[in-house]
């Protein structure tokens, strides 16, 4: 089997999908994507095809590796996701061909179903009681939602106070066994995180995502030993090269590789493996498409330490389409009591919409990051 053709289509909301096709008539489907920069990552994916068209698709490993080692430069957002969405579509291929599921071939699974939460509140929290309780009331058992809006190095009190009341108003909406996850996405530098996180300590978090950014490493541990929520992150890290570093300092509690930017279900799975050898718990990033979420899904049917799933289903940035739109069996992905199904079909276990997908890319998108900037009309994390 020859690999003869990568096509890559971009489609709304915000997201990049892949097709890659044999001579053999079988294809499989990525999704290589850095939110904002699509169009950057659709031009590496092409450039990447050079290494790819003649070869067997089946050989995985090799291929990953020529993709990873051959270009001499290395690492980041572009380059892992490119290869990410890559090698999703020859796992997909190579499921296909044996006609099992990927997990079949990563081992067979550990686990027939895993618990999901659902974002709720968009980028500024706002209404977030209402949704939370909404979120509870289709079944979840678990929501996230972002802690805060601009903050300053050093920021006045009534913003922690804001934090707190959202906070508050959520735990009070849902009780106290519903899984809250609070993301500072990275919006937060260490002298806040530290007011904060001690003032969050009555709130029974399920964790808190990105306290500060994956760049100040070496503030986790400090800060794990104010709160007693576990810390989690990792959506910004792409290799099991950028892991090491999380896991050695120490102070995190979950990690949340995302199998589109950290070199697909090739490399994250060797990035669950190490966290499991540290006892860190894993929690795969995905506020993706129905592609990356058959991908992260595959991952933790073989993963002991995942426990829970980020999806995208009625996210915030999903106007336009949603996850379902694109699948041609919605019913793939089994959302029952806060848990999502693993799909058990050859390959990534869905069928994707490809009239569809054609006609959707034909409209595009150009989605961007929002900027933020603080009083002071500085450009503020967002």
């Amino acid at each position: 089997m020859k690999i003869t053709k990568l096509t890559t289509f971009l489609v709304p909301p915000r997201w990049l999908f892949l097709r890659i096709d044999t001579d053999a008539g079988i294809s499989g489907w990525g999704e290589p994507v850095v939110e904002g920069r699509a169009h950057t990552v659709a031009a590496a994916v092409d450039e990447l095809s050079d290494y790819l068209i003649g070869k067997d698709p089946r050989h995985i490993e090799d291929l990953w590796n020529v993709m990873y080692r051959g270009g001499f430069y290395r690492g980041g957002p572009i380059l892992m996701s490119a290869i990410a969405g890559i090698d999703q579509a020859l796992w997909d291929i190579k499921g296909k061909d044996l006609d099992v599921p990927v997990h079949a071939l990563l081992g067979g699974p550990v686990r027939d179903c895993i618990r999901v939460y659902s974002w709720i509140g968009g980028d500024r929290p706002a209404d977030t009681a209402r949704a939370a309780s909404e979120a509870v009331g289709r079944g979840f058992t678990a929501v996230k939602m972002n802690a805060t809006e601009e903050m300053q190095y050093v920021d006045t009190h009534d913003k922690v106070e804001h934090v707190l009341a959202n906070v508050q108003a959520v735990r009070e909406a849902v009780g106290p066994n519903v899984g809250l996850g609070l993301d500072f996405h990275g919006r937060v530098h260490k002298p806040m995180a530290k007011v904060l996180m001690r003032e969050l300590a009555p709130y029974k978090l399920m964790f808190i995502e990105e306290p500060v950014l994956s760049d100040h490493l070496e503030a986790i541990p400090e800060l794990a030993a104010i709160s007693p929520a576990p810390i989690a992150l990792g959506e910004r890290l792409y290799s099991r090269y950028d892991f090491k570093r999380v896991l050695q300092r120490g102070g995190v509690d979950i990690i949340q590789p995302d199998p589109s930017h950290a070199g697909g279900i090739t490399e994250t799975r060797k990035i669950a493996a190490m966290a499991e050898a540290y006892d860190v718990a894993l929690a795969l990033h995905c506020p993706l498409g129905p592609i990356a979420l058959a991908a992260n899904l595959q991952i933790d049917a073989v993963c002991h330490n995942a426990f829970i799933q980020e999806q995208s289903l009625g996210i915030h940035y999903n106007a336009g389409n949603d996850l379902l739109d694109y699948i041609s069996d919605r019913s793939v992905f089994a959302y029952e009591k806060g848990f999502v199904t693993i799909p058990g079909g050859p390959g990534l276990g869905i069928t994707v919409n490809e009239e569809y997908v054609a006609e959707r890319a034909a409209v595009g998108h150009r989605w961007r990051n929002p900027i933020w900037r603080h009083a002071d009309n500085s450009v503020a994390e967002w």
